[in-house]
């Protein structure tokens, strides 16, 4: 390989989020997998010259044909990137009562991700997915590798690394884990943390870093909130969500605490990084753009450092679902550089060019409106959520002898 590239092959590519930042650190994508629609769509428009397979089920390709576009054979590839479903090993299935874990049947994707490492075995495995991926099941994901291994005569070995997005210079909190495997079992180090609070780290990246000058000339319907508590929105303090809102919050008392979603009204502050960005919000659900709105889909992808080249041509709706389960391009331009760096021994961009330029022209948030007249008569007692305070518990369990109706804590 020397002189060429380093070569990348994606599974579960969606719209590239992994694969883009990849890119910027100079991986060359030889194959791309994917099986959404929409999400091919994008692809196609914004990188025409990545390879797509066939109706990219993963499930269904053999070695051969990946290995055929790729223009390579068993053991070429240096990266083989994947993102599979995250639903399956997500906090909402657990606690909505639905199947998760490898009982979910989107979990065969996993069973799909592992025979294709043995069929091509990569230099590098590269796992992106939901920090309950690696938390509850680990173990088993050793197991099928440690089968490859056996298989095939391979090493790989993971290292699990839970990196919280704007601990480098993304303008979003969003955590997420990496597992990265080498053939030959040689472990991958951590990458620091370079903005925080600490001593010799960067401020963080801001929303308003990364979105502060896009201007909408008027706002879609498509943006406009909806439902029964969109007109409670412009009442949010900037930064702010529902608990705001009661007794606990400093706000006229309309809800008891930590008994709604934490993304309940929750409102962006232009001068911290955005909340998580939800891939299938409901009306009520943020981050809302500080100006009581939805979030434009270039606002969305500024958010998610992606570098697209044009705009994703489909319903918000849908550009809000690929873009919200995509992962941070600058994420994995940073996993990039790890990999050239330390995996397979080549030089690696000094710093990542896919983070915003800070802006200096921050403005002071706006003050909230008074309360609608029509919530006025909600203004009271209202009993908070009666966990150990620690926010509520799976859907499913007791309190007494009430079932409660039970809500997620904040997704950080």
């Amino acid at each position: 390989m020397s002189g060429r590239s380093p070569s990348l092959v994606s599974l579960f590519t969606g719209i590239g989020g992994l694969d883009l930042g990849l890119e910027a650190a100079g991986f060359s994508v030889r194959a791309c997998v994917e099986i959404d629609h929409q999400a091919r769509l994008a692809l196609s428009r914004n990188r025409p010259h990545w390879p797509l397979l066939g109706e990219g089920d993963a499930c269904r390709l053999k070695g051969p044909e990946i290995l055929e576009m790729a223009g390579a054979r068993h053991g070429d590839v240096d990266v083989l990137s994947a993102g599979p479903p995250c639903q399956p090993f997500s906090r909402a299935a657990s606690w909505r009562g639905w199947p998760s874990g490898f009982s979910d049947p989107r979990a065969r994707t996993i069973d799909a991700l592992f025979r294709i490492v043995q069929a091509l075995a990569p230099r590098v495995v590269l796992i992106e997915n939901v920090p309950g991926f690696t938390a509850r099941h680990l173990r088993e994901l050793e197991r099928r590798l440690a089968r490859v291994n056996h298989a095939i005569g391979t090493a790989y070995a993971f290292a699990a690394l839970p990196l919280q997005a704007a601990d480098y210079g993304v303008p979003q909190r969003r955590l997420r884990v990496f597992l990265v495997a080498e053939r030959d079992g040689r472990r991958v180090v951590p990458p620091p943390a370079t903005h925080g609070a600490g001593p010799g780290l960067r401020s963080v990246a801001t929303a308003w870093d990364a979105i502060g000058g896009l201007r909408l000339p008027g706002v879609p319907e498509a943006l406009r909130p909806r439902g029964r508590w969109a007109r409670l929105l412009p009442s949010v303090p900037e930064g702010a969500n529902y608990l705001h809102f009661t007794a606990r919050g400093g706000g006229p008392p309309l809800f008891g605490w930590r008994t709604r979603y934490w993304s309940f009204l929750l409102k962006l502050a232009r001068s911290a990084p955005s909340w998580t960005l939800a891939a299938r919000p409901g009306p009520g659900d943020g981050p809302f753009h500080w100006d009581n709105r939805r979030l434009s889909v270039p606002e969305l992808a500024a958010l998610q450092t992606l570098p697209l080249a044009c705009e994703l041509d489909c319903p918000h709706a849908t550009g809000q679902r690929l873009i919200g389960n995509a992962v941070p391009s600058a994420l994995g331009e940073l996993l990039g550089k790890l990999i050239l760096g330390q995996l397979l021994g080549r030089p690696a961009p000094p710093e990542l060019r896919l983070t915003p330029p800070r802006r200096s022209d921050c403005p002071r948030p706006t003050r909230p409106a008074r309360l609608p007249a029509e919530f006025r008569d909600r203004v009271g007692d209202h009993p908070d959520h009666p966990g150990e305070g620690r926010g509520p518990r799976p859907w499913g369990r007791r309190v007494g002898s009430e079932r409660v109706n039970e809500f997620e804590t904040p997704s950080m």
